[in-house]
């Protein structure tokens, strides 16, 4: 199990120890008050760890403390994992970016796009244009999630089966199948919706490699770069290793919820290249040291280990949505409360155009991503920085923690 302490005194990365306390003090006030089971953070500078931290319990019932070697669900960060795949395929000539998706899932050939209608009686229209790589990899493909519930086609995926799990049965090309038959939101390319594209991305993968996702992770990525504890599943001889799940119940107070908390500990119904990882706080900051340039090491490769040349993950974590916008006028709003001012999205990650406007403390050309379960990464690569969080409640929603998470780490950088 890789280590995952402190490397260097904060003052020498240009940290204020007593403020970096705050951080701690802060969400400690979460898992005081219930709102939180427990939380471990990272924070990183200049390639070397400046701070962890963990507070509070990765199982609440069975009394089980929050520990540097505990195991999360990081549902949506693995996405980035499946970007970084399909890129690195990219660029040995596999496809360009442009290509359509129905090239290699024949399914999305002659895809049709939702005009008007309920979920049970839609009105369609042809596809203007197919669906291509570059839609996957930017969330403009026009496919949706059933968790959503904010358009019809988002009840036309429940009605499938397809909210936070899939039909007994279908693996991953037949989940495709399935979305590949549901109508479209918006015409390729012409909007941005967090979507299942990461998962279709998965089997592009797939298709392309001649591996099964999860063979070409522990091949390509995962061994590689020693994320040893990174995997679709929590080792069945580990279980009490895997954090609970929690939800928030009866006065904001996390309660267990089980039926979830099976993602993770059980053989997954297909291999969810969208949200399918469970990670390590020590792992998943091997990979955002993978995608930090340094003057010592360019982006793309760690301990040798090159995964990516530095130019691609560049032009990956560069703002790629419709007209040069963000996601509060490009995209659809994960939630009502969540606006997006000033941060764009690139090739499987969310990019900062406009601190400004995000009207939260960050740097332009940050990039990121964060899971369901309250989960966050980003990469500063001005500042050379990188921060990881990690606690086990759904949704996302329950609290403000990532933006306060930015505002009391970058209060704590002064030099």
């Amino acid at each position: 199990m890789p280590e995952l302490e402190p490397e260097t005194d904060p003052a020498a990365a240009g940290f204020d120890k007593e403020r970096l306390a705050r951080i701690d003090r802060h969400f400690a006030r979460y898992v005081d008050d219930g709102r939180l089971p427990g939380w471990l953070l990272t924070v990183s500078r200049h390639g070397r760890l400046v701070h962890v931290s963990a507070y509070g319990l990765r199982d609440i019932e069975a009394g089980l403390p929050v520990e540097t070697g505990t195991l999360w669900r990081i549902f949506s960060m693995t996405k980035p994992v499946t970007s970084v795949a399909a890129m690195m395929l990219y660029e040995e000539g596999a496809f360009e970016l442009t290509d359509p998706v129905s090239a290699f899932i024949p399914s999305f050939a002659g895809v049709r796009v939702y005009a008007g209608g309920s979920d049970l009686k839609p009105q369609t229209v042809p596809a203007t244009e197919p669906v291509r790589i570059w839609h996957l990899l930017t969330h403009t493909s026009g496919l949706t999630y059933g968790f959503h519930r904010t358009h019809p086609v988002d009840g036309m995926y429940r009605n499938a089966g397809f909210e936070w799990s899939s039909p007994p049965g279908l693996d991953l090309a037949a989940c495709c199948d399935a979305w590949a038959g549901l109508p479209l939101l918006f015409q390729p390319g012409a909007e941005w919706n967090y979507s299942v594209s990461t998962d279709v991305l998965g089997r592009v993968v797939e298709v392309v490699s001649g591996q099964r996702l999860d063979e070409f992770f522990a091949s390509r990525i995962l061994g590689p770069l020693g994320m040893t504890d990174t995997a679709f599943r929590a080792p069945a001889d580990e279980p009490g290793r895997l954090a609970a799940l929690y939800t928030p119940g009866p006065g904001n107070k996390a309660v267990r919820n089980d039926a979830l908390g099976a993602i993770g500990r059980e053989p997954p119904r297909f291999l969810m290249g969208g949200a399918g990882l469970v990670s390590t706080a020590a792992d998943y900051h091997r990979f955002t040291q993978m995608l930090l340039h340094r003057p010592d090491c360019p982006a793309g490769e760690l301990d040798g280990v090159r995964l990516l040349g530095p130019r691609t993950v560049s032009y990956m974590t560069r703002n790629h949505l419709p007209g040069g916008g963000d996601l509060e006028s490009a995209g659809r709003r994960l939630f009502a409360d969540a606006p997006a001012y000033g941060v764009g999205f690139g090739l499987g990650f969310s990019v900062v155009v406009d601190p400004a406007a995000a009207k939260t403390l960050s740097t332009a050309g940050e990039f990121a991503w964060g899971g369901a379960a309250n989960t966050a990464f980003w990469v500063d690569p001005a500042e050379q920085l990188t921060a990881c969080f990690y606690t086990q409640l759904l949704p996302t929603s329950a609290h403000r923690i990532r933006p306060q998470l930015r505002q009391l780490v970058y209060q704590a950088l002064t030099g």
